[in-house]
């Protein structure tokens, strides 16, 4: 098990180095993560290679006995290259220059940046390939974080024209694709075709879903690019991993696409940031380790774990005690193999100099030191444990053209994509069941369950893979929304929603409305839910049953249609939640379909996460109190933000 720091010497006067390396080593670290944002340091001037700086600082890890991740440098190249090369530099969408002077200013379409980082790239990892310290390889860092995925210059423009050229091969099919004869939008060539800038009124839907797909390809085959240079150069001994940040749904590239050629996948973990005064939810934050662990199937790294508050202008809250160790916790329980913290000191000079690390700017070792610390010494003793494998019977759904689709169409005020799939996630998490967050192309037979939130672009062959699914006894919650359109962002032409998916959901939608940000419909239970009411917001479709049941309707006068309903089709079951319901309709649900379908859950107080791992003698539960009061679980007593790890043979 690798448990380290993210450490950064050149930040530092050498003198410090030793000091650093003991404190670190005194923390129980046998990893630090170093390089990825030091280009210039590697190359200062163009074809000046010196690598004589970290040559001592491996030479001085490795004397303590330390392995080391590496980090490619391409995400901070250095202001002799932007110089001599400005088109390196993207553009935002009113065609201003991103400037030198932050980080991931570059386009990923620009051939002389490909070019360059393709070199520093391969001289670094020729340098280091028989360095038996360096265990892996880091390829850029955070990929399209803060806004970087997206670029509006000349250099997107053309090749996103090339683009098109080779997926229509005509004219006139993208014509007839995108119903270019709306508002005379009709080309006679791709050189007409423009990328979507701001505009009166809007761009056509489909041109925008194949812009945010250009985005992604734009991405990944840079990022592509990179991860084989490495693994052409690379020792034997090396592996190649990338680090993904949060925010996925906000992103505008496939992640899946992006790690495939990985190794393993790893993370960024920051619960909070800057500007926020409270972390996001517990649920939210197992979510991300769910879709961490589905990228690739497998259990994933953390090479960024937060302890201090974080923020570049404004910071965000400081965690509790014990608070940060108990996310640690959290990530482990979720698959997470090993961790490294963000980061060993925080810096006194530059853009985040307010992203406070393990020791402070005081260079005391104090409490969040004692807290790594401590943490390192229990989690190390589970490493068995920590390397077994999750198995979940329910699947969350994503598709990213989805996503992308809503992105471009909300519809509604109130709607975001990642508050919809929390929307069915959170009630199940709250039973503390394991859950896998995967793209809708995977295959999804293996699980009992399949969660479905917002899936408007559902086409005749996914359709009938969920019919497979639901035949063979599985069972389907879809939200609001589901199967709209086709995969070219337009609605499908005489279909009755939910399209593709209509007939086991045995139900029928001919009218849908739109809700306000702060409006809420009233529902009313009936069947076994008879007497009950609740809410929703958001969205709702006017819901006609044909062979299902009604579980919920509005209490509307004029529009008292199915909100809720539940339909048997041959040996499975499909939920149809056709609003924003509250939580209260959605946890009662998730009840009887983990009932329904024998899966492992427990019950647990709020604000209690109990997560088991293992299989038979060897099983055990984390059980982790996300609050700041005194919880008790079973007769086990939490106190805030503590986290145990029990053997249920010994329970």
């Amino acid at each position: 098990m690798y448990l380290g720091v993210d450490y950064y010497p050149e930040h530092w006067p050498k003198e410090m180095m030793e000091e650093d390396i003991q404190g670190i080593k005194e923390l129980g670290a046998n990893i630090v993560r170093i390089g990825e944002f030091a280009w210039h340091l590697m190359e200062p001037k163009e074809g000046e290679f010196d690598f004589s700086f970290f040559d001592h600082v491996i030479a001085k890890l490795k004397q303590q006995g330390f392995s080391i991740l590496f980090g490619t440098p391409t995400a901070t190249f250095p202001a002799w290259l932007a110089k001599k090369y400005p088109e390196i530099l993207s553009k935002d969408e009113n065609g201003n220059v991103r400037v030198f002077g932050g980080r991931r200013q570059y386009c990923f379409n620009s051939d002389v940046y490909r070019t360059y980082s393709a070199r520093i790239t391969q001289k670094l990892v020729e340098h280091y390939r028989d360095e038996e310290a360096i265990v892996a390889w880091q390829i850029d860092n955070e990929f399209g974080h803060e806004g970087s995925d997206m670029c509006y210059c000349e250099q997107c423009h053309e090749k996103f024209q090339l683009f098109l050229q080779d997926k229509y091969e005509t004219i006139d099919a993208l014509n007839e694709a995108y119903g270019t004869i709306f508002w005379g939008q009709t080309y006679n060539d791709f050189t007409e075709i423009p990328i979507p800038k701001k505009t009166i009124t809007t761009h056509n839907p489909s041109l925008q879903l194949d812009w945010a797909r250009f985005r992604s390809y734009s991405v990944n085959s840079y990022a592509h690019e990179m991860t084989n240079i490495v693994r052409q150069h690379k020792g034997a001994h090396q592996q190649v991993t990338t680090n993904v940040s949060g925010g996925f749904f906000q992103k505008w590239f496939d992640h899946e696409e992006n790690v495939k050629y990985m190794d393993f996948v790893s993370y960024d973990n920051y619960p909070v940031w800057g500007g926020l005064m409270e972390p996001i939810s517990p649920a939210a934050i197992a979510m991300t380790h769910d879709f961490i662990r589905g990228l690739l199937g497998k259990n994933y790294w953390i090479v960024e774990e937060l302890m201090g508050a974080q923020g570049h202008d404004v910071i965000g809250c400081l965690p509790r005690p014990n608070q940060a160790k108990m996310w640690s916790y959290q990530a482990f329980a979720h698959g997470c193999t090993n961790m490294l913290y963000f980061r060993w000191r925080g810096m006194n000079r530059g853009a985040e100099q307010f992203c406070y690390g393990i020791v402070d700017h005081s260079n005391r070792r104090g409490r969040k030191y004692r807290e790594v610390q401590s943490f390192f010494a229990e989690i190390a003793s589970h490493e068995p444990l920590i390397q077994s494998e999750i198995r979940a019977d329910i699947a969350v759904l994503y598709d990213y053209d989805n996503i992308w689709s809503w992105r471009f169409q909300r519809q509604s005020e109130g709607f975001d994509f990642t508050n919809e799939l929390l929307r069915l996630y959170t009630p199940f998490y709250k039973w503390n069941t394991h859950i896998d967050v995967i793209p809708v192309t995977r295959d999804f037979s293996k699980y009992k369950v399949l969660l479905v939130p917002a899936l408007q672009i559902i086409d005749e062959a996914l359709g009938k893979r969920f019919e497979a699914f639901v035949k063979q006894g599985g069972t389907i919650i879809f939200s609001f929304r589901t199967g709209l359109k086709d995969k070219h962002n337009n609605i499908h032409f005489k279909k009755v929603l939910p399209g593709y998916v209509r007939e086991i959901a045995g139900i029928e939608v001919h009218e849908v409305e739109s809700l306000s940000v702060s409006q809420r419909i009233r529902m009313i239970g009936e069947g076994k839910y008879t007497g009950k009411t609740s809410y929703c917001s958001v969205w709702r479709d006017l819901v006609t049953p044909v062979t299902a049941e009604i579980l919920y309707r509005y209490d509307d006068s004029f529009y008292p249609q199915a909100a809720v309903t539940k339909n048997t089709y041959e040996k499975g079951t499909v939920y149809y939640v056709g609003c924003g319901a509250e939580e209260d309709v959605l946890q009662a649900i998730a009840k009887d379909v983990v009932l329904a379908n024998d899966i492992w859950h427990i019950p647990s107080e709020e604000g209690v996460e109990v997560y088991k791992r293992g299989e038979g003698d060897d099983s055990c539960l984390f059980v982790m109190n996300h609050t700041a009061e005194e919880k008790v679980f079973q007769h086990i007593t939490l106190h805030p933000y503590e986290s145990k790890i029990v053997l249920l043979n010994q329970w």
